[in-house]
């Protein structure tokens, strides 16, 4: 069987994006000649754009111009236009299932998560046992006979995203050959986030035995927290980038640092999946399951506290001490061999 216009429908969120992206790899290199587009919402469009071999994105804006019936039906007719021979659906919902089906697509693999098996010709088993998520996407492809090589997660800054990050990079006194480390407080949600007290600490301590310079990144809300940790640190030559960077700016930033602490959201692993060596806080999720998967360094710390919540997901937790358990000592520890 020979693939020739493959349509990959992608999942919602920036770090699954990141977990996506060896299938691509892996698909192009089964079928060399293949075109390959890839369905996913706006807000990881960006990270699409850094994913090599994709060769085209198609938008699905559930939230606005999709989300009427009128709005998926015109999307499902641009869909069977395309005249894709196969789709393997990464995301679970039944909606996109449907939407694959709807759009005649011969050959639609996936999961039957929510018994939305009626809309696939192809469905994949549920793994036997707990499996990291990048492993979790490429199942889908490997049950197509795909095999793969590679199964790191890669992804590559835009030209002019860098040159745009070197400017800003130049105007707060960082030069193009210098060296930087990145501290990435933020996270999507309060439990995985290390105590910023923690992070103000982790930026004096490292100013103490290293001059290299120290940024703080993060999204727009994230910037009160940012500049809250320089204060707390004293450290006056602490940069704040939160809320100053586009997410194509903030792949190209995190690309070019020398190290990056973050706990697990987002930027750690797309900064791991550009190269950059990494220190990753892991508390309420599984370094097993969601653990950078790159090809830079990685040092994860995660430690077991006798709590019968390990790596439990429980959003409601009112004490949070996985989190509280990583010290800062162990993380400074942990980002000394990277800096001297």
């Amino acid at each position: 069987m020979i693939l020739k216009k493959i349509l990959v429908i992608n999942i919602n969120w920036i770090g699954d994006a990141v977990f996506s992206s060896p299938v691509f790899k892996a698909i192009k290199q089964a079928y060399p000649q293949s075109k390959i587009s890839c369905l996913a919402v706006p807000r990881i469009k960006d990270i699409l754009d850094c994913i090599p071999y994709i060769d085209e994105i198609i938008i699905y804006d559930e939230a606005r111009r999709h989300r009427s019936i009128l709005g998926k039906l015109n999307l499902i007719m641009n869909l069977r236009q395309k005249n894709f021979d196969s789709v393997f659906i990464l995301h679970k919902s039944m909606t996109r299932a449907a939407m694959a089906f709807m759009a005649g697509i011969p050959i639609r693999v996936g999961y039957d998560t929510k018994k939305r098996g009626i809309f696939l010709t192809h469905k994949v088993p549920f793994p036997r046992y707990d499996i990291h998520r990048a492993d979790y996407y490429l199942n889908v492809i490997e049950y197509m006979g795909i095999k793969i090589q590679d199964r790191h997660t890669r992804i590559m800054p835009l030209a002019k995203a860098i040159t745009s990050i070197e400017k800003k990079l130049k105007d707060n006194g960082i030069n193009k050959d210098d060296k930087f480390v990145i501290i990435n407080p933020g996270g999507n949600w309060d439990l995985k986030r290390w105590d910023k007290k923690n992070y103000a600490l982790v930026i004096k301590k490292l100013a103490e035995f290293s001059q290299i310079k120290i940024i703080i990144t993060g999204a727009e809300k994230d910037k009160p927290l940012a500049e809250e940790i320089k204060k707390i640190s004293g450290i006056k030559s602490v940069i704040i980038l939160a809320g100053n960077t586009t997410l194509a700016e903030m792949i190209a930033l995190l690309s070019k640092a020398t190290l990056v602490i973050s706990a697990d959201t987002g930027p750690l692993h797309i900064a791991n999946s550009t190269g950059t060596d990494v220190v990753a806080i892991f508390g309420p999720t599984r370094p097993e399951l969601t653990g950078p998967r790159g090809t830079g360094k990685a040092t994860v710390l995660h430690k077991y506290i006798g709590c019968n919540r390990k790596a439990c997901y429980q959003l409601k937790c009112k004490d949070n001490i996985c989190m509280q358990a990583v010290t800062v000592y162990d993380v400074v520890n942990a980002a000394r061999p990277f800096l001297i």
